[in-house]
Formats: C-alpha cells, sequence, structure tokens
C-alpha cells in the first residue's frame, strides 16, 4: 500500500503528525515541500500539508492541489488550500497557540464520530476568512468563523486545528478519518 506523505512545511508540530500516523499504522512518510509534483503522484495514495510558520515558505504545497490525491490541510496546510482556491486568508484577531472550544458544523467524513463540540489546540495568527466557492464550513469557533473546511468533491479537507497534539480531545480520529478516505 502506498503510503500518506506528510508534507513538511517547518512547522514545530509536523513530526507528530508523522508520529501519530505510525502509532495508528499508517504507512506514511515525510516529504519536503519542495519535492517535485511527478515524485508525488505515482508514489502516494494522499497527502496532509502540515502547518508552518508562513505561506512565504510553503514551497510547492499549491500545485500538489492539482495532483488529484485526497489533501488534508493542517493550519498552515488548510490555508493553502483556501488561496489555492480562491479563498481568503487574513490575520486572526488573537494569534498564538491556545486551546480552542469548536462547534461541528457538519459531521462530513472528515469529522465523523467527533462530538457537536470539542476542544482544539489552534494557533490563530493567520485564518481562513473567506471559504474558497464550492467548500463546506464544517466547524467553528467564537474566535474564529471558519475552523474546518471541505471540498469532498475534490477530496480536499482543512483544519485549523492541530490533531497532532496531545491537547486536541480525540485528534488522532480526523487522521483514522482521512486515512479511511484515501483507501476509496
Amino acid at each position: 500500500m502506498d503510503p500518506l506523505y506528510v508534507v513538511n512545511n517547518f512547522g514545530q508540530f509536523n513530526h507528530l503528525i508523522l508520529r501519530a500516523l505510525r502509532d495508528l499504522g499508517i504507512p506514511s512518510e515525510m516529504i519536503s515541500n519542495e519535492t517535485a509534483p511527478e515524485q508525488v503522484v505515482n508514489r502516494s495514495r494522499g497527502l496532509i500539508l502540515g502547518g508552518g510558520p508562513t505561506l512565504e515558505r510553503a514551497g510547492l504545497c499549491s500545485r500538489y492541489i492539482e495532483l488529484d490525491l485526497p489533501v488534508l490541510g493542517i493550519c498552515l496546510g488548510m490555508q493553502i488550500i483556501a488561496l489555492a482556491r480562491q479563498g481568503l486568508v487574513q490575520r486572526g484577531r488573537l494569534g498564538g497557540y491556545g486551546m480552542v472550544d469548536v462547534t461541528v458544523l457538519d459531521h462530513n467524513e472528515i469529522l465523523a464520530g467527533y462530538p457537536p463540540r470539542l476542544k482544539v489546540w489552534a494557533s490563530h495568527a493567520d485564518e481562513v476568512h473567506s471559504a474558497p466557492v464550492g467548500f463546506e464550513v464544517l466547524a467553528q469557533s467564537d474566535i474564529c468563523p471558519i475552523e474546518a473546511i471541505a471540498s469532498p468533491k475534490e477530496h480536499l479537507y482543512g483544519v485549523q486545528w492541530h490533531p497532532e497534539v496531545s491537547h486536541t480531545e480525540n485528534g488522532r480520529l480526523i487522521f483514522e478519518n482521512f486515512n479511511h478516505l484515501c483507501q476509496n
């Protein structure tokens, strides 16, 4: 079975994404965000765009979205997806990392199995302020109206929070759901 690729966007938690996948028994590898798209497309069954400090260091990530592979964006990864599909990303009101209470609006396949509310660990230095056309807003919080998005037809999913850290309630469920989506 081809692995899931975790795209390293220089975020401090990218190694934890890889660790979470491996702990779940999901074949996975970390790749640089400068890896040529042609080296990605036939060697992976899905991509996880990890977090990172700035969009300026996102490398080739916007090109990976065009590969017709399922993509899960985490924090900066979600912002990359939104921008690639003409959404709007702006500075957040609060910034920094911290605990956030998220309300699930739609238990889409990526959020299947979650309760209506959950506590997550997130950074809101930058946020998606306008979801791209054709994307569903799946979750929101009091500080951010767009905490999760999806375009199921394109198999593109994004969450503002970090499911890979222990502070996020049942974060591994997102990885299990994404793995299932990549097998269909």
